[in-house]
């Protein structure tokens, strides 16, 4: 039986990034060593560092002026790197609240800056995104900063707001990759690596050149984006081995066609599982249509007292981590760039199955 893993992360790989580590790691290239234990200031690690970001920006069309970091601490070190870095003597900053994780960055913001919540969806339990017509921006702010996928909540925007000149900063971490985004629409962009990129332990930031000044007094050299920039992500050693696969999937997405594929393929996935929760009577997702994620799909049984049996049951069919995020209960279904259309029909199929019996 065919086992398919709906991990909002870490999360599920391409198979065949997953045999190609596993071909070459006691061996990389006939270097008699593993990627593992290549120095980080080799020629051969230099050249898998370079190469990596030449597919990144390839995938991206990240323009010049912008510089590309691999950071060896998780998306969520961003919530300090930002207000360290950008502020620059400001105090003032705009936030957008969506969903679980843009409240935890608005909360470590308040540690450097007065935050303007400048809109929220609390009021609607994160069901919907707020019309930005219903945006109080604040001209004079440091930065606007909003994740464009709530992945515990199931929002994602397919919008990019208008902010005027004031630098737009976006957590992109569960959405990455995921379908062409123009990247110079924003000041910075950061994600984290365990959802569409590789490994859990690396994250990444793309951002424009005028924004790289000294950051503030006092911030940890490993935080200064300036100091990471001009290290060429190698302030300390970075890390390496995922560095290496997060390239192997850069490769990989390339081979499917790139991000406009991609974003074909993410499209038919989700299609057929809102289709389905739709047409249920028994399944139910609160997220507002076209606010719905590509990538994370919530979804509630119309009795929660069968959700273990249903969690235990998937779990026999070879569907796994499908239990939604303790903040908001009920299930999830990450359905990445590596989730196959195989898996989520195999999901569809038992969740039909599960309604007949128990519905």
């Amino acid at each position: 039986m065919r086992s398919f893993n709906f991990s909002a992360g870490p999360a599920t790989l391409p198979t065949e990034v997953i045999t190609q580590v596993q071909q070459e790691l006691p061996d990389w290239r006939g270097t008699g060593m593993s990627v593992m234990e290549l120095s980080h200031r080799s020629p051969e690690f230099a050249g898998i560092l370079i190469e990596t970001e030449l597919d990144l920006r390839e995938l991206l069309a990240i323009p010049e002026h912008y510089r590309v970091v691999f950071c060896q601490e998780g998306a969520s070190a961003h919530w300090d790197m930002i207000p360290l870095n950008l502020l620059q003597g400001n105090t003032r900053a705009d936030y957008i609240e969506t969903g679980y994780w843009s409240y935890r960055a608005i909360e470590e913001g308040r540690r450097y800056c007065n935050v303007n919540i400048a809109a929220s969806n609390r009021v609607d339990q994160f069901c919907a995104i707020p019309d930005q017509s219903e945006w109080r921006l604040d001209p004079k702010a440091a930065y606007v900063h909003y994740c464009s996928n709530e992945t515990i909540d199931g929002l994602e925007f397919f919008w990019v707001p208008d902010v005027g000149k004031v630098p737009l900063v976006v957590d992109m971490s569960s959405h990455f990759l995921s379908r062409p985004m123009d990247i110079s629409k924003f000041g910075l962009v950061y994600a984290g690596a365990q959802k569409n990129i590789g490994p859990a332990g690396l994250s990444l930031a793309i951002i424009r050149d005028d924004l790289l000044k000294p950051s503030a007094p006092g911030t940890p050299f490993l935080m200064d984006y300036h100091s990471q920039v001009h290290a060429h992500s190698m302030l300390n050693t970075p890390p390496t081995f995922t560095i290496w696969v997060a390239g192997l999937v850069f490769k990989w997405i390339k081979r499917q066609g790139g991000l406009a594929a991609m974003e074909q393929i993410n499209i038919e996935k989700s299609r057929l599982l809102y289709d389905f929760l739709d047409s249920s009577g028994f399944y139910r997702s609160q997220v507002k249509h076209q606010d719905r994620s590509r990538m994370n799909v919530p979804f509630h049984l119309r009795e929660p007292s069968l959700d273990e049996v249903f969690l235990k049951e998937a779990d026999a069919h070879g569907l796994h981590q499908l239990r939604g995020h303790r903040v908001v209960g009920g299930m999830r279904a990450s359905i990445y760039n590596a989730m196959s259309l195989a898996g989520v029909k195999a999901l569809i199929s038992f969740m039909a199955d599960f309604e007949r019996r128990y519905g």
